[in-house]
């Protein structure tokens, strides 16, 4: 302590302390802002008290000595816990694990992991605090409790965990924000973080982008009246909605125009965009972007785990979005279904920071059938919560409806979900735009001829592999294609640009794909082939056919196929493709809004015990308050299990150009950007094969370590095939859906 008797939060380089940051200022300053984090979840007491109390331990001797210069460490967070716990009961044990945990995480109640539980720290002999913090931190004498919260007796436990969660965010956010503000004040450097466009102005400059559509065609008639009926519906009060829109039938601005409709209404914040595939949130991101014009390239934060700015943004615009990025206070927001739900159920300051901003906005869930089934009752259960007490509301958007619905038969299912689009059965009547039929069994023969005979057709398989087999056999016929994900985004981007303008000027086209040309891609085959698999896949594949509907239905054919036993399906796309089938049996039209009623409930009765594979609702709610399992389900909660690695390919004088200048470069972030269209995951075992065989070497290791791997051996990337050599280790490892 100074000899002013002052305890100290923070410290520069002054010897006389002259700017030192009083612990009182800190803890109130962090209260405060923690308590607006929570406010809009009606829990802003709870989340002020943490902020008094998160760095208490501060107020010791031991500590203030290890600011003077004392070296050794000093836990100064367990002791706020511990009052916490000690004073407020119930709610004290709640508000102790994000106090303890404001710097390592959060840790399990009373089960070990690699954070010492909570029940152990509120028992560790930790320095006594100066009998002073009594007189200058005002806490409330009785405990804290939330403004409003509607239980649901099933999910007692688990609520309380989400609100765990939540006032962890706000704290950790605040306390961030405050220590930011103090340095940054020193240094003279402050970023502003607020001065976004308001939701208003963003409206305004989507209505004018929205002004120049026409119903110039049947088709986007039909969009024009989706989109006006989904805007008059924002008028409902806040909850859960679904969007049930057939693949074209513009989804993505009607989504934006609901939700800032919706938003503005209701006194909401923001908007987030939550999608599956990563190409899809660059691809959205920059539709949201040129859609609200001048504004585009300050509101709308793409928040990815592949995302660095670009570098093309003014100074101030990319500053204050790379501030967004960690808390998400950007007025629109799209990410990714791993970063949004792994955030809801994680354990780290860094990854939860952003959760408390997700109250009192509007979240759009794109293709929300992609769930993943093993986490799926976590993800309605958090969904539900979102809306129940977080004055979230969430629109479960896609052209093939989940059967997520209580009145679905879905343990745990969602209720009062407003449907947003118009008479769905006329919309879906009117946008059939092909003929869906199952052929039966295919030999790689069978396909390879109706390619043939075929001038312009699609076929899509389940594998890399098989894949390569069958683009083999029809490589030599004129515009044959192949694509897989092996190819970088750039070398894909130039086919796709080839095979629209063949497709446009009536030439032969013969594409061969993975799955990855059903995420969203753009193009319109007359013939679709679709290997066997779930109904929702099938779709999907159906929305690349007849896309503009220019054609008779009975002109424009999906033909799903059962593969050869040479090509085994995918163990994850087995029940899929079971479900699939008996739809198949039981319906003339599978992709009618019944048949895709009935393939969800088939295929979520089929897998009943799978769908919380890892019984983490279960787990949660056989626990108490002062047991929650925090550290175990981040563990356990994921989303995506297998591990790729990114290899940066060289593929042309740009991309040589980046990583040239990446070997020496200071600023990293804008060349980063520039070769993410230039990587190609690949699993673990495929990377120990390159390496192994010298064809990877990384820029900077010593540096960077393996961020950034780079193709040395140019003769294993093939035009045709992307990254290609026959190791078998990594044949078995890459025969994915991928």
């Amino acid at each position: 302590m100074s000899s002013g008797n002052t305890f100290f939060a923070h410290t520069t380089e002054r010897e006389d302390q002259a700017d030192w940051q009083p612990l009182q200022e800190h803890l109130e300053a962090t209260a405060t802002l923690a308590e607006t984090n929570a406010a809009p979840f009606g829990c802003g007491n709870m989340a002020k008290t943490m902020g008094l109390l998160h760095d208490l331990g501060k107020y010791s001797t031991p500590f203030q000595r290890r600011l003077q210069g004392e070296s050794g460490k000093v836990d100064h967070s367990t002791r706020g816990a511990m009052v916490a716990a000690e004073r407020y009961s119930f709610i004290g044990k709640l508000l102790a694990y994000g106090v303890a945990g404001h710097h390592a995480g959060l840790a399990n109640g009373r089960d070990q992991g690699t954070r010492t539980p909570l029940a152990e720290r509120l028992n560790r002999d930790v320095p006594h605090l100066n009998p002073a913090w009594e007189d200058e931190i005002p806490l409330p004498e009785t405990a804290p409790e939330p403004e409003a919260f509607s239980l649901n007796p099933d999910q007692r436990s688990f609520q309380f965990s989400m609100m765990g969660r939540m006032l962890f965010s706000s704290l950790v956010d605040a306390d961030y924000r405050d220590t930011e503000a103090f340095y940054t004040g020193i240094e003279g450097t402050s970023v502003e973080r607020t001065g976004f466009p308001s939701l208003e102005t963003l409206r305004e400059e989507l209505d004018k982008t929205l002004s120049g559509f026409t119903a110039d065609t049947e088709v986007n008639e039909l969009r024009l009246e989706i989109l006006n009926h989904a805007r008059n519906e924002s008028e409902q009060s806040p909850g859960l909605f679904s969007m049930t829109v057939p693949t074209g039938g513009g989804k993505t601005l009607t989504s934006l125009a609901f939700a800032l409709d919706h938003a503005i209404r209701h006194g909401l914040r923001r908007v987030i965009f939550v999608i599956p595939f990563t190409s899809i949130v660059e691809q959205n991101a920059a539709v949201f972007r040129q859609a609200l014009g001048p504004y585009g390239d300050t509101a709308v934060l793409e928040h990815h785990s592949a995302y660095q700015d670009d570098g093309q943004k003014a100074p101030e615009a990319a500053d204050k979005l790379k501030k967004a990025m960690e808390n998400w206070e950007a007025p629109v927001v799209v990410t990714t279904s791993v970063q949004f739900f792994e955030s809801l159920f994680g354990d780290r300051p860094s990854q939860c920071r952003k959760l408390h901003n997700i109250s009192g906005s509007v979240v759009i869930l794109d293709e929300a059938q992609t769930l993943p089934l093993k986490l799926l009752r976590p993800c309605v259960a958090a969904i539900d919560e979102l809306a129940r007490n977080y004055r979230t509301s969430l629109v479960l958007c896609t052209a093939t409806q989940p059967a997520l619905k209580a009145g679905d038969e879905f343990k745990g299912g969602l209720e009062n979900v407003r449907e947003l689009a118009p008479d769905r059965k006329r919309i879906f009547d009117r946008l059939k735009r092909v003929t869906l039929r199952h052929i039966g069994d295919a030999s790689d023969e069978d396909i390879a001829g109706a390619l043939k005979e075929n001038d312009q057709a699609l076929c899509i398989v389940n594998n890399r592999r098989h894949a390569r087999c069958l683009y083999e056999r029809i490589a030599d016929e004129p515009g044959a294609y192949h694509l897989t994900t092996l190819m970088c985004a750039r070398h894909r981007s130039e086919m796709l640009a080839e095979i629209r303008e063949r497709l446009l000027e009536g030439l032969p086209c013969r594409l061969v794909s993975t799955s990855l040309i059903e995420a969203g891609v753009d193009v319109d085959f007359p013939l679709i082939l679709r290997a066997e698999t779930g109904l929702d896949s099938i779709a999907q594949a159906a929305g690349r056919c007849n896309r503009e509907g220019k054609r008779a239905s009975e002109d424009s054919e999906v033909r799903v196929f059962t593969v050869a036993d040479d090509w085994p399906m995918p163990p994850e796309l087995k029940q899929f493709a079971q479900a699939a089938r008996a739809i198949f049996r039981q319906f003339d039209d599978p992709l009618a809004l019944e048949a895709i009623n009935a393939y969800f409930r088939e295929l979520y009765w089929q897998k009943d015990k799978e769908l919380d594979a890892n019984d983490i609702l279960g787990r949660v709610n056989r626990s108490q308050v002062d047991n929650l399992p925090f550290e175990w389900v981040s563990d356990q909660f994921r989303m995506i299990e297998s591990t790729m690695i990114p290899i940066i390919i060289p593929y042309d004088d740009e991309a040589r150009d980046a990583i040239k200048t990446l070997e020496y470069a200071d600023r990293i972030g804008g060349i980063s950007r520039r070769l993410q269209s230039y990587l190609v995951q690949i699993p673990e075992q495929g990377y120990k094969a390159l390496k192994s065989a010298g064809a990877v070497q990384p820029i900077r290791q010593e540096e960077f370590g393996e961020q950034f791997l780079v193709l040395v051996n140019e003769d294993l990337y093939h035009p045709r095939y992307g990254l290609n050599w026959d190791d078998s280790v990594f044949i078995r490892a890459e025969n994915s859906v991928l």
